[in-house]
């Protein structure tokens, strides 16, 4: 991770940057739920965070077997970035009234950082975005993954974006980029405590 040094003081220190991971889509690349994702992502990286995008198609991966600890390439990855991360921004379609199965198995390989010294997500901001054909879905997916942000030990911002993936009205656009912009807001400066 990139590190700043302020200098010309005798109580300078060392200034860590903020990492902010993003995961989440569908297997389309370039999905709605993954465009949103990579939005906030751009908004944060606005604020002085360093990110990175896992998307859709990069979370395919068998499904989680927790008795081998073979990993394919693209589970090694991901693990490696959420390590690295002082913020998660986690994005799921609602598939029938929840998280995609894509999703759900990416986050069950989280059990993999049951042994780190800062267990699952413990001490990094989680912000949530969750999409549906209509209102009802995304606003259950977004329960769905608050649910699972808290299990996994995450501060769980307390804004959450919840969006139409069919309405795509100029009033909607408007209102949708003015709420990835606040969640990347809140994503970024409950890190910044988070690590001070």
């Amino acid at each position: 991770m990139a590190q700043a040094c302020s200098t010309g003081s005798e109580d300078s220190r060392i200034t860590k940057r903020i990492k902010i991971v993003g995961l989440g889509g569908t297997l389309r690349a370039g999905s709605s739920t993954e465009r949103a994702v990579a939005q906030v992502l751009t908004y944060a990286e606005a604020m002085g965070a360093d990110t990175e995008l896992v998307a859709g198609p990069e979370l395919d991966m068998p499904f989680y077997n927790p008795a081998t600890d073979d990993r394919t390439p693209a589970a090694v990855k991901l693990i490696e970035a959420l390590r690295s991360a002082d913020g998660i921004v986690i994005g799921s379609p609602g598939y029938h009234g929840s998280v995609s199965g894509l999703i759900k198995n990416a986050l069950d390989y989280v059990e993999d950082m049951s042994g780190d010294g800062r267990v699952y997500f413990d001490g990094r901001a989680v912000g949530l975005i969750a999409s549906g054909a209509g209102m009802a879905g995304a606003m259950t997916t977004l329960g769905a993954l608050r649910d699972i942000g808290h299990a996994l030990r995450g501060f769980v911002t307390p804004f959450g974006y919840a969006f139409s993936s069919i309405d795509q009205s100029e009033l909607a656009l408007a209102s949708g980029d003015r709420q990835m912009k606040l969640l990347a807001e809140q994503t970024f400066e409950l890190a910044k405590r988070l690590t001070a």
